[in-house]
């Protein structure tokens, strides 16, 4: 009893020391990662903040720098061309969730069977993804030319000359919805790529269960598919909708927030009056606004998926 009470203590000490040295591999591992997300994401959050605290210009002026409090915050609250740019953001996120989102999970759904030349299929689907985004916008702005550019020519043809050609970008009640075209063309490649992933990770034997218990291809679609998707469907939407949110570069370079401040999105906004105006501190007050705006829908993602236990 006593030898076993004197070498338990010895025991537990080379255990404790490979924990300890565990520990400190995991530490190690981890570290460059943090220390990248500190320099490029939370250290610019904290200067953000403190400069939307001030009335600090974008060029240096000899007048100092002054400390304003919560001042730009309340000028960006009380300024109603930043709660339209916020309401033209949420009705940009509204329409493009259902046209890109559907049609991600529409190819997802074809190119997930077995077709000829599948892997090349994939790579052509894909390919608006990786293009930039400047690329697009010139090639659709030709085609929104107005009034005889190729898609006011297609809607001609289809309608025997009875609609007349539409001023896609320059008329407020089209420009938001050609963005949103535009928008979905360019990005629905990336949710097509993670819901294919998700198709892939439902197990088979399920399919071959529903398929011996004489279930038809739409009730395996619904009973077995889309039960098996729905993580998949909860991170694409809360993805979609935080890209949403940082609508910039197709409004920068076909509309520059307009007709009438229809297409003005909250980072045109804050580009605007950083750089234009340059009131960096009142451009910093929006950029935080914005980042907690993106927060709240990254809790809600967690949120929604513990409710799906993911």
């Amino acid at each position: 009893m006593t030898l076993q009470q004197t070498s338990t203590p010895a025991l537990r000490r080379p255990a404790k020391r490979r924990d300890n040295k565990r520990l400190w591999q995991e530490i190690a591992m981890i570290a460059p990662a943090f220390l990248l997300l500190a320099i490029f994401l939370i250290t610019p959050f904290l200067l953000s903040f403190w400069t939307a605290m001030t009335n600090q210009p974008l060029v240096p002026r000899p007048t100092p720098v002054r400390f304003v409090g919560l001042l730009n915050f309340e000028r960006v609250f009380t300024d109603p061309l930043f709660w339209t740019s916020l309401w033209n953001v949420a009705r940009f996120t509204i329409l493009v969730l259902p046209v890109q989102c559907g049609l991600a999970f529409l190819t997802a759904l074809l190119l997930h069977q077995k077709l000829p030349m599948q892997n090349l299929l994939r790579g052509l689907f894909f390919l608006p993804a990786i293009t930039s985004m400047v690329v697009v916008c010139v090639i659709w702005g030709t085609l929104f030319q107005y009034p005889s550019g190729p898609l006011n020519q297609i809607v001609g043809f289809l309608s025997g000359g009875t609609i007349q050609p539409i001023d896609w970008l320059g008329d407020p009640n089209w420009a938001m919805f050609s963005i949103v075209l535009l928008s979905a063309w360019q990005a629905y490649g990336f949710q097509m790529i993670i819901y294919l992933a998700g198709l892939q990770g439902i197990p088979e034997e399920l399919y071959d269960a529903a398929r011996i218990d004489g279930a038809s291809a739409l009730r395996r679609f619904w009973h077995v598919t889309m039960p098996g998707l729905r993580p998949t469907h909860v991170f694409v939407l809360v993805i979609t909708t935080i890209q949403a949110f940082k609508l910039y570069t197709q409004v920068a370079i076909l509309t520059q927030g307009g007709p009438k401040e229809s297409t003005e999105t909250v980072v045109h906004y804050m580009v605007r009056a950083g750089f234009e105006e340059q009131k960096l501190g009142y451009a910093s007050a929006v950029s935080v606004i914005l980042f907690v705006i993106v927060l709240l829908i990254a809790l809600l993602q967690r949120k929604l998926l513990r409710r799906f236990d993911v």
